[in-house]
């Protein structure tokens, strides 16, 4: 019953920590009512443009899979980096045989046969979709895949 009870309370936790659109706006939720009606839409469909603070890009989109930082003469810039992560179907794969026992009433001989047994194989990718930069604190650039 214990195990039951850490189970579940562990199952509402992950489920808590969940993170969508609204979770994003109730962490940010002085940023977002300080934005116009125009902003806060385009924001809960998940666009991002130029001239947004990090904070508008993270409830917009979400925490970045990767954070890169460069140092140049103008000053710091940072690009946070967006991934589709998805699965590529490569054909299948022999793995064993199954043996199968068949008992013939006819004859009252059990016969054995041997039966190829194939899994399907999958490839993992990650593609950048959306690369957001910014300078001074404020999106400089948006570099997103068009497909």
């Amino acid at each position: 019953m214990r195990r039951t009870l850490i189970l579940f309370a562990a199952l509402m936790l992950m489920l808590a920590g969940c993170n969508t659109i609204d979770s994003r706006i109730s962490q940010k939720q002085d940023v977002f009512n300080r934005l116009d009606p125009q902003t806060q839409a385009k924001i809960r469909q998940g666009i991002v443009e130029v001239g947004y603070t990090p904070d508008m890009v993270y409830i917009a989109l979400g925490t970045p899979d990767e954070q890169h930082q460069k140092v140049t003469a103008k000053g710091d810039d940072t690009t946070w980096v967006y991934r589709t992560y998805y699965e590529q179907y490569e054909g299948m794969a022999h793995v064993g045989y199954r043996r199968i026992v068949f008992f013939d009433p006819a004859t009252r001989v059990y016969r054995i046969y041997y039966e190829p047994v194939s899994t399907p194989v999958y490839s993992e990718h990650a593609q950048d979709n959306i690369r957001v930069t910014f300078v001074n604190g404020r999106v400089a650039t948006i570099e997103q895949n068009k497909s």
